[in-house]
């Protein structure tokens, strides 16, 4: 068997506490996991990583330009 029929033929399951997932509440297997999810992205556990750009020159500015009033 490969890989892809391996992964097609494994039942889903809830991505925090390893149960099936049931379909009302998917990808979680209840309210409470879908719950606890959501939480966890509202309270800033789950973060986003953001890189800061260069300028067009290829340097940060000086904090003083950026932007705010001196």
């Amino acid at each position: 068997m490969n890989e892809i029929d391996r992964k097609a033929s494994a039942a889903p399951v809830c991505p925090l506490c390893g149960k099936p997932t049931d379909h009302a509440f998917r990808p979680f297997c209840s309210k409470r996991c879908a719950d606890v999810d959501l939480n966890r992205w509202l309270s800033g556990v789950y973060a986003v990583p953001v890189k800061e750009d260069d300028d067009e020159d290829g340097e940060r500015p000086p904090d003083s330009e950026a932007g705010e009033p001196s």
